[in-house]
């Protein structure tokens, strides 16, 4: 009875801890203590550069096993012992004997901490017992997050970047002879059937780098008829002159270029904003009657009409439906946030066009800042006839219809001997 009273104690503070947004646990590697102030967290640099290297490479289009082989190659300390040579023995495999092997599971932990964000995130785990000591992860829901409370690592927009190409399907690796990735891979989609489209090379000819549906029926027993082949050669002069048109488009008339943006936001967002104001009205109704609900029934209990067993059963009922709703608050919070950033989102947009423009080359970084995604469609007509459609979705703005001046001629390509393929931004008449 004393260990349960003791224990129940203890949840009662970190719970009221954790709600007033103090961290329950170490910061994350690229963090310290601050030592005028254990409470905060301020950024260790060597560590932090690291990290910025991480979500870089990440961005690149590398895979985790990718960049922990270049840290290991580079020499780099992980985690475990860079926290150990500064003298803190945090949880880690003390048996390594290399100090330098990073894992793939380390980097994929790195890549989805919001912490470097310069947020805080309470009540990871939870315990379900004093008489069990291992501690159970808790879900998404159950978070607590404290947005802006140290100093960020990584800019927001590149972290929501990072995660977007989390949760696509792992890249292919090719083999070694066969050269590096494509920069397009992750980005093309089957305009039919809405797979993803595979990177492939060539087996006789390796400078023939090309892309073909994964749901195609005949190659992956799939259900799209067709196999999409496009050329990755093709296809990145079809890119840059789609981005070409754009940058003209910008560079002749930035008001009206921004004007179009704007209201394609506007146009997308306003369904998902009446929506999402909607479920944030009655989530904190419903918070304030909980509220309510939890102050009658303490009320009932000093009275005597509540017996303390069915109090603390519906109290910690009310506790976690309290801080269930809290979270939803501040996940829908953060959406219409984002919803009403989308000016900067435009001149973020609009500052990645221009940067391109002083190139006038095409990278995997800034594919990934510009691109959502690309649908190809199946190649149509025959011999020197033939056209293929593709059409280009970008960030914060989706699918954006340039006007005729602005489009030279579309880039053609000879696949064999006596036929070639038109690639088509668009329909005409569209």
């Amino acid at each position: 009875m004393y260990a349960r009273d003791i224990s129940r104690k203890v949840r009662s503070a970190h719970r009221i801890r954790g709600n007033a947004g103090e961290p329950l646990g170490p910061p994350p590697y690229g963090y310290i203590k601050d030592p005028a102030n254990p409470k905060r967290w301020i950024v260790e640099p060597e560590a932090a550069a690291v990290v910025r290297e991480i979500f870089k490479m990440r961005l690149e289009g590398k895979g985790n096993e990718t960049i922990a082989r270049i840290l290991s190659e580079r020499k780099v300390l992980n985690c475990t012992y860079y926290w150990k040579a500064r003298g803190n023995n945090r949880n880690g495999r003390k048996w390594q004997e290399d100090p330098y092997k990073w894992k793939d599971a380390t980097i994929n932990s790195i890549l989805k901490r919001v912490e470097y964000c310069g947020d805080l995130v309470n009540f990871k785990t939870y315990s379900k017992s004093f008489k069990n000591k291992h501690r159970f992860k808790n879900s998404d829901d159950n978070y607590v997050v404290f947005r802006d409370i140290h100093e960020p690592i990584i800019d927001r927009e590149t972290f929501e970047l990072v995660q977007k190409l989390r949760g696509k399907t792992k890249q292919r690796s090719p083999k070694k002879e066969n050269g590096n990735k494509s920069i397009f891979a992750d980005l093309l989609f089957c305009a039919d059937c809405g797979h993803k489209l595979w990177f492939h090379v060539n087996t006789v000819n390796k400078a023939i780098r090309f892309f073909s549906c994964s749901n195609y029926v005949k190659d992956y027993r799939g259900t799209c008829p067709t196999r999409h082949y496009i050329r990755e050669d093709a296809l990145y002069e079809v890119v840059r002159l789609e981005l070409r048109r754009l940058s003209a488009f910008l560079q002749e008339d930035e008001t009206a270029f921004a004007e179009l943006l704007s209201k394609k936001t506007v146009e997308e967002a306003r369904a998902e904003r009446i929506v999402l104001e909607e479920e944030l009205r009655k989530a904190r109704q419903r918070k304030e009657l909980v509220g309510t609900l939890y102050e009658k029934l303490y009320e009932d209990n000093a009275l005597g009409k509540v017996t303390d067993e069915w109090y603390s059963h519906m109290s910690l009922k009310y506790e976690v439906e309290r801080v269930e709703l809290k979270a939803k608050i501040e996940e829908i919070e953060r959406k219409l946030a984002g919803m009403r950033t989308a000016a900067k989102n435009n001149e973020y947009f609009i500052r990645t066009v221009r940067r391109f423009m002083e190139m006038d080359t095409l990278t995997a970084p800034l594919l990934k800042e510009l691109i959502d995604r690309i649908e190809v469609s199946e190649v149509q007509g025959k011999g020197k006839n033939r056209t293929q459609r593709i059409v280009v979705h970008y960030r914060f703005a989706g699918y954006i219809d340039l006007e005729e001046n602005y489009f030279e001629s579309n880039f053609k390509q000879d696949t064999r001997q006596g036929a070639a393929v038109e690639y088509v931004p668009r329909a005409a008449g569209e």
